[in-house]
């Protein structure tokens, strides 16, 4: 017998079953989905970079 594995909604943290039952995994909904999507369109969240790099400081789109 197989164990059934759940994760937390990374939108809402509601319970979700990881499998073909929740087609929107990891999220519980389409609208967490949405506004998952939304939050980095609007660059609410980004992954983080190197900006400490001094190679990063004079950066130009100039040749």
């Amino acid at each position: 017998m197989s164990e059934v594995l759940t994760v937390e909604c990374p939108t809402c943290d509601n319970t979700v079953v990881w499998g073909e039952i929740s087609p929107h995994r990891p999220f519980c909904s389409k609208r967490c989905q949405l506004i998952d999507l939304g939050e980095w369109a609007s660059e609410e969240k980004r992954i983080a970079s190197q900006s400490d790099s001094p190679e990063n400081d004079n950066w130009s789109e100039e040749p």
